[in-house]
This record gives structure tokens, C-alpha cells and sequence, in this order.
């Protein structure tokens, strides 16, 4: 079975006119269609520079990245990147902002249009389609926000700590909406997160990185019932047994 992200042996070298410093080095792992994976890591490990060789904006060192058995050498279309903040501009109503990567990528059709306003009304935003987004509260733009990733119908989407800016309780409504999206619309993510407990009531897989430079030290896959909601998730039993393995896991210095 050919997996849908491909990431092998990769490494990444950061170089000045002293030194040379390795941020990843030897990395791989896969994820497969339809699948939420989520990485964790010390803090500074290089996750976000993960994501960032994943969509083609930062040069590999070395190894080999793939999407769909086509190597990523720059920006792909079938890619797409939510970052820690909506970054929706102020001056756009809603759904002008839900269909900008449309009228960037040249492929504002009707067809692409009736997609986004179909998102729109199932995730309960249409009515504020003519909104400005300083009119919508924290956990709305964020939706709003994958909804304008979604635009395009990428393969794969990309998640920076997109709940990071959102206060505990705000983050945790919005974390159950963003899944509920992903998964109603079948598709594949990749998730970087500091919080343990987001990756465990989140992900399918999870990667654990050693320190920098990073390489995988475990991957884990959670064994939930597949129905069940993130917040659903934080009261199930096996919830603190996971959260317990994965802490320790991270607080100890011997990589794999």
C-alpha cells in the first residue's frame, strides 16, 4: 500500500560561517489516506520545521519527501497549511476570505464557489458570510480559516498549534469542531502540537521526536473508539493511561 505522505531519511542542516548545526536528522515516517497524525517533541525539536519541509517552503538537507508518489521540491496546490493564528484580513467579509486561494489560484469557478458556501452552511457560518471577521468570535474564525484551507480540496492539510491563540476552554470547543470538519470531509492531516492531551484526543498516530536534532523516537497508534469526539475522548479511561505513557516518553533523554 503506497502511502499518501512519504517522508524518508530526511535531514536538514542549518549552516553559518562558524558551524553547521543538524535541526533533523534521518527522519521518516508515513501517513496513510484519511489519517489524523499528530507530532510531539521536546520544545525546540524542529516541528514546525517539519511542517514547513512538508509544504515545500524550507530545502531538505538531505532524504526524500513524497505526496501521493510525486517527490515535493516546492508549494504544491494539493497542500494545504493552517497556521497558529486565522490570519483572516480584516477588511474581507467572511466569504471573501473563505474563497481568496480561489482568486490566488486562479480557480474561482462556480463549481469552487458552491464548494465553499457549501462549507459554510454545514459548519453553521454561512449566515455570517457578509461578516467582517473582527465581528466573529475566536473559535468561528478559526473555522473560517479551515474553510478557506479547504477551498482548494488539498490532499493533505497541515496543522500549526492552530488552537494555540485561543484561551483553554475556547481551544478545546474549537479542537472538537476542526476534527469534526476533517474527518466529516475525509481528510488527511498532520497536526504539530506541544499539548500532549490535544495530540492523544485528536490523532489516529502519533510521532514522538527526540531532541534536536530530531529523528522519530516512537510512533503510536491510540486505540479509541472511532466515534468518539475529541472532548469525548478526554473522558474515556484510557485517556490518562495515554497521556501518562506519553509523558514520560517525552521527559526521558534516550532516544529509540
Amino acid at each position: 500500500m503506497e502511502h499518501l505522505l512519504n517522508l524518508e531519511n530526511i535531514s536538514l542542516i542549518y549552516h553559518t560561517l562558524e558551524n553547521e548545526t543538524y535541526a533533523i536528522k534521518n527522519l521518516s515516517f508515513w501517513v496513510d489516506k484519511g489519517e489524523f497524525v499528530a507530532i510531539i517533541g521536546p520544545s525546540g525539536c524542529g516541528k514546525t520545521s517539519i511542517l514547513s519541509l512538508v509544504a515545500g517552503l524550507l530545502e531538505k538537507t538531505n532524504g526524500k519527501i513524497t505526496l501521493d508518489g510525486k517527490e515535493i521540491v516546492k508549494p504544491d496546490d494539493n497542500i494545504g497549511y493552517m497556521l497558529q493564528k486565522d490570519h483572516l484580513f480584516p477588511w474581507l467579509t467572511i466569504e471573501k476570505n473563505a474563497t481568496l486561494p480561489l482568486d490566488i489560484k486562479r480557480i474561482k469557478n462556480q463549481e469552487n464557489v458552491d464548494y465553499v458556501f457549501t462549507l459554510l452552511k454545514k459548519y453553521g457560518l454561512y449566515e455570517f458570510r457578509k461578516y467582517y471577521p473582527d465581528q466573529l468570535s475566536g473559535g468561528m474564525r478559526q473555522r473560517v480559516a479551515l474553510i478557506r484551507t479547504l477551498s482548494s480540496m488539498p490532499k493533505l492539510l497541515l496543522l500549526d498549534e492552530p488552537f494555540s491563540a485561543l484561551d483553554y476552554q475556547t481551544r478545546l470547543i474549537v479542537a472538537d469542531d476542526i476534527y469534526k470538519v476533517i474527518k466529516s470531509e475525509q481528510k488527511t492531516a498532520l497536526l504539530v502540537t506541544h499539548d500532549i492531551s490535544e495530540a492523544i484526543s485528536m490523532a489516529d498516530k502519533i510521532i514522538v521526536l527526540t531532541n534536536r536534532p530530531a529523528t522519530v523516537k516512537n510512533i503510536y497508534y491510540t486505540d479509541f473508539d472511532k466515534t468518539l469526539s475529541p472532548l469525548l475522548r478526554r473522558e474515556d479511561k484510557k485517556f490518562s493511561v495515554w497521556f501518562e505513557k506519553l509523558w514520560k516518553e517525552l521527559n526521558t533523554n534516550e532516544t529509540k
